[in-house]
């Protein structure tokens, strides 16, 4: 055990180096290349990537990222052109905002599309997909999910509010007619369960839950809230154990008239520390604050000569990302990631390299690891969603390891209805290794593993084409383990084209 002590000693030596400064990152773009738009919205902390990218004939269908395989998880979907996929936790279940085919009897556009058609939530998993029900309205939205398979959101119910706006709203949704409710699915197969508002308030979005099942995110009224993108309400909320808490406010309320202005919790982590934005006293601009019960809400102020910010995302070290827009803000402002890290917060474009292939406009989400998703801008004009790793991912001390465990092929795009991987050249100083393929439950397919207790498993396309996803863990004879990395295999047959690109 001697090696793993040194092991845990070296990772503690490097946490404490970093932790002084931000690190510095390195950029992928995800792509597609020559795809106009992509945008990726969460990263769990397996390093899969949840969002969008627009496809053949220019809509936009839910989308997962790993290693640098895109998978198409928007179709069939529910028969509706435009799909979002919002999070994925670690056990592959992701949950998708997607229009169906039916029109939406009171034209909402609940999704902002323009379409005029019904939008729903599904959760999709390996590559079955189960709808998530409303509230007797038409209409819902996601928020996210956590590793207890929960997902937060927002669904409509039946009540005809004569308060809501009778107009397009600035992000391009509405007329809304129907109330809409702050809502968490799960984790059983078509529970739904309203949350609490505060009184006076008649509708509410749950933009996140953390895998303690607490809940934030934002209430109002009708005429007052303003829905998915660029969402604001008069009250930044969190709930637990059945209540609702008004975070407060850095001294403004809604303003309806200018997009974004108002309060919202964004996301909150397992220590129960939340961020979003809150606006100002004059209620013309908004800020990225932190909270926590401790300290109450704290305004992580801007990048300088900006004019408003938000803060998107959080990880369980309190690292909070989001972005800060120039005068006069959004829409007609210049948009920048910001990472604020040790009370101090950092335009995201200066800690990657010059050559880098985008410059970063916004930062979505910050996993555990540190890395970073969002979408930036090519040489090009297109926007792309990235992933944004810190350099430290890579560095020796991060990679050590007991036991190494090697696989071939690692990647591979195939036409056969089967391969074999080979993970022969695993080496130990004990010896006397065991071996076990797992299919990673993130893939886009389940594969069906033959002899996956030997040095070579056969793996078969049993689900048609599309990724295919496994991993060999090697045991040795003092019980040290080592994990290869994933292993992806696309499968096209001949004369097919899979989801995945």
């Amino acid at each position: 055990m001697k090696s793993i002590q040194t092991l845990i000693a070296a990772g503690s030596l490097l946490t404490a180096l970093l932790s002084a400064q931000p690190p510095k990152y390195t950029v992928t773009d995800l792509g597609p290349t020559g795809n106009p738009f992509s945008q990726a919205n969460y990263v769990n902390n397996n390093g899969f990537v949840a969002g969008l990218a627009t496809v053949a004939g220019g809509a936009q269908h839910a989308t997962l990222w790993y290693e640098g395989i895109e998978g198409d998880i928007g179709a069939p979907g529910l028969g509706g052109p435009n799909s979002g996929a919002g999070g994925v936790n670690q056990f592959g279940q992701a949950i998708v905002g997607a229009e169906t085919s039916s029109k939406d009897p009171n034209n909402e556009n609940f999704c902002g599309y323009g379409t005029g058609l019904q939008c729903v939530v599904f959760l999709w998993q390996n590559g079955v997909i189960t709808q998530l029900p409303t509230l007797g309205g038409v209409n819902a939205g996601y928020g996210s999910i956590n590793n207890r398979g929960e997902v937060a959101g927002f669904a409509e119910n039946s009540t005809r509010d004569p308060k809501c706006p009778s107009g397009v709203a600035l992000n391009g949704s509405g007329p809304q007619v129907l109330d809409y409710e702050p809502v968490i699915w799960g984790p059983g197969q078509g529970q739904i369960r309203q949350l609490s508002l505060p009184a006076g308030d008649t509708v509410g979005v749950a933009f996140w839950i953390n895998d303690n099942g607490q809940a934030v995110g934002m209430s109002g009224t009708c005429a007052n809230t303003q829905l998915p993108g660029l969402a604001a309400a008069p009250h930044a909320v969190l709930w637990e154990n059945g209540t609702v808490t008004d975070l407060g406010n850095l001294g403004g309320t809604a303003n309806p008239a200018l997009l974004g202005v108002g309060n919202a919790a964004f996301a909150i982590n397992n220590r129960g520390q939340a961020v979003g934005t809150s606006a100002l006293t004059g209620n013309t601009i908004h800020h990225a604050f932190l909270w926590a019960w401790e300290t109450g809400m704290r305004d992580l102020g801007t990048l300088p000569g900006d004019a408003v910010s938000a803060g998107l995302g959080i990880n369980s070290k309190g690292d909070v990302i989001g972005n800060s827009v120039s005068p006069p803000g959004p829409p007609m402002g210049n948009p920048r990631p910001f990472l604020w890290k040790n009370g101090v917060m950092t335009d995201l474009n200066t800690l990657i390299p010059a050559d880098s292939p985008l410059q970063l406009l916004t930062a979505s989400s910050i996993n555990d690891l540190g890395q970073i998703t969002g979408f930036g801008v090519t040489s090009g004009g297109e926007i792309h969603a990235f992933l944004a790793s810190p350099s430290y991912l890579s560095s020796p001390a991060a990679a050590a390891s007991v036991t190494s465990a090697v696989v071939t092929p690692l990647t591979l795009l195939t036409n056969q209805p089967s391969v074999v991987l080979d993970g022969s050249s695993s080496t130990s100083a004990s010896g006397n290794l065991q071996y076990l393929y797992e299919v990673v439950s993130g893939g886009l397919k389940p594969a069906l593993l033959q002899t996956p207790n030997d040095p070579k498993a056969t793996v078969d396309f049993v689900n048609g084409p599309g990724l295919y996803m496994v991993q060999l863990i090697v045991t040795d004879s003092s019980g040290d383990t080592s994990k290869s990395p994933v292993i992806m295999l696309n499968y096209e047959p001949s004369g097919t084209t899979s989801a995945s690109h």
